[in-house]
C-alpha cells in the first residue's frame, strides 16, 4: 500500500508539471503575440559608439533543439536546479533536459528518477577512484568530475549526436530568459569562429557591479566563464582527444585551449551558485558568488540582432568606447559622482597594478594565464557608484602574459 500511494503521489505530481508547462508555454505564446504586436512602442536608436543590442528584423526559421546537460553528483538539491530549468523552459522538445549523475547517491538519484519522462537520467558507469599522483591525493574529487565531464559529453554528442548542448552544473538556478539568451547566440557560435563558447555567468556580477537595468548588455570575453555554458560538437572533436585528467575548468583557460578565442557573456548573470559545499570547499563563495546578481526580468534576445558581437564590428566599437572614456585615478572614482557622469578608465600598467586596483573596486583580482575574469583585450568593465568603469590596461597593449597567474 505505501508503494502505491508513492506512485500516485509521483504521477499527480508529473501530472502537475505537464500541466504548469502548458500553462507556462501558453503564457509565453501570449507574450510573444503582445511582442509582435503593431502598437508596440518602437525601440529606441542606441547611440552609434554604444555596444547595444538592435531590433533584429530577421525572420526565424525552425529552432534547433539545443540539450541542457546537468552534471550531478550527491547533492539532493538538485530538485531547485531542474525546478526552475523545467519552469522557463519554452519546449520540451527543443530543450530536452538530460541529468548525467556521478557518485551512485541514492537520494540524489531518487530526486532524479521523480521527474519521469520529464528528464533522461543517465549514469556515469566508472564510480571507481582514480588514480593521481600522491602529491594530488586530496584533489581526487576533481579528477572525478574531470572523468564525468568527459562521459557525459562524450554522450551528449557521440551516443545522441546532438549538435551544440548547454552544460549546467547541479548547484546552478537559471534566470528566466535563460533559454531565450542561449537560442539567440547560438547562431554567433556557427557564424564566427573566433567565438568558442557562449556562457550565462558573469564573474564580477555582484549586486552594485553591474547596471540591472541594461540586463540586455553582451560582451565578449577572454575569461572563459563556464557555469552555465554552449559550445558546439565541433569545440567537443577538438578538445575530446586531449581532455584533462582533472581541474578542467583551469585547463580551458589555458592558451593551448583558447586559441585566441573569445566568449560570450552577460551584463547580468543568467545563472547563481546555490552550492557552497563542494570539492572547492566553497572557494570564493562567501566573498563573491553568493552575492551574484541573476537576472530577473525576460529579455527577448532572439528578436535583437547581435550582431555586433562579432569579432571586427565588437573590437571597433568597443575599444573606441573605452579609450576615449576620460582616465581618472581610483581616488576621484571613489567619490561620489555628479550627475549624467559618463564612462571612465582606470589604467593598470602590470600585475601588481592590476590586482591592487581589483581588490579595491570589489572585482575578483585573481588571472589564469594572465587572463582577468571578465575581461576582453586586458579590459574589465563594471560599474561602480553608478557609473560605467573601464580597468583597462595602456591603449598599446599587445597580449596576455601568461606570467600574470
Amino acid at each position: 500500500l505505501p508503494a502505491q500511494l508513492l506512485q500516485l503521489a509521483q504521477d499527480a505530481e508529473a501530472e502537475l508539471r505537464l500541466q504548469r508547462e502548458l500553462l507556462l508555454q501558453i503564457q509565453q505564446l501570449g507574450r510573444l503575440h503582445r511582442q509582435k504586436s503593431p502598437q508596440k512602442t518602437p525601440p529606441k536608436t542606441p547611440k552609434p559608439a554604444e555596444l547595444t543590442p538592435k531590433p533584429s528584423g530577421i525572420p526565424t526559421g525552425e529552432a534547433p533543439v539545443i540539450p541542457v546537460l546537468v552534471l550531478a553528483c550527491d547533492r539532493s538539491s538538485v530538485r531547485r536546479c531542474l525546478d526552475k530549468i523545467l519552469r522557463y523552459r519554452p519546449s520540451a522538445r527543443r530543450f530536452p533536459v538530460i541529468v548525467s549523475q556521478d557518485c551512485g547517491h541514492a537520494e540524489t538519484a531518487a530526486v532524479i528518477a521523480s521527474y519521469g519522462a520529464a528528464v533522461a537520467h543517465i549514469r556515469q558507469p566508472d564510480l571507481s577512484d582514480v588514480a593521481v599522483p600522491p602529491e594530488h591525493r586530496k584533489f581526487q574529487g576533481y579528477y572525478k568530475i574531470s572523468r564525468h565531464y568527459r562521459w557525459a559529453l562524450g554522450q551528449v554528442f557521440r551516443t545522441f549526436r546532438y549538435r551544440a548542448a548547454i552544460v549546467v552544473e547541479d548547484d546552478l538556478e537559471v534566470a528566466p530568459d535563460f533559454f531565450e539568451y542561449f537560442q539567440a547566440v547560438l547562431p554567433l557560435l556557427q557564424q564566427d569562429r573566433s567565438l568558442w563558447c557562449a556562457s550565462a555567468w558573469h564573474d564580477n556580477g555582484k549586486e552594485g557591479l553591474v547596471d540591472a537595468g541594461r540586463a540586455e548588455l553582451l560582451y565578449r570575453t577572454d575569461f572563459f566563464p563556464g557555469l552555465g555554458w554552449l559550445l558546439l560538437a565541433e569545440l567537443w572533436d577538438e578538445l575530446e582527444p586531449k581532455w584533462p585528467p582533472a581541474f578542467w575548468d583551469d585547463w580551458m583557460r589555458q592558451p593551448e585551449q583558447r586559441r585566441g578565442r573569445a566568449c560570450v557573456r552577460p551584463e547580468v548573470s543568467r545563472t547563481m551558485t546555490f552550492g557552497r559545499k563542494g570539492v572547492s570547499h566553497g572557494q570564493f563563495f562567501d566573498q563573491y558568488l553568493k552575492f551574484i546578481k541573476l537576472n530577473d526580468r525576460f529579455v527577448p534576445f532572439t528578436q535583437m540582432d547581435l550582431s555586433y558581437l562579432k569579432k571586427d564590428e565588437y573590437e571597433r566599437l568597443f575599444l573606441r568606447q573605452v579609450y576615449s572614456a576620460p582616465e581618472i585615478h581610483l581616488e576621484e572614482l571613489q567619490k561620489e559622482p555628479g550627475r549624467d557622469s559618463g564612462p571612465v578608465r582606470l589604467q593598470y600598467r602590470g600585475r601588481d597594478s592590476f590586482k591592487a586596483l581589483a581588490k579595491a573596486l570589489g572585482l575578483m583580482d585573481d588571472l589564469k594565464s594572465g587572463v582577468p575574469r571578465a575581461g576582453y583585450r586586458g579590459v574589465v568593465t563594471f560599474v561602480c557608484r553608478g557609473r560605467r568603469v573601464f580597468l583597462a590596461p595602456p591603449s598599446d597593449w599587445t597580449g596576455y602574459d601568461p606570467s600574470w597567474s
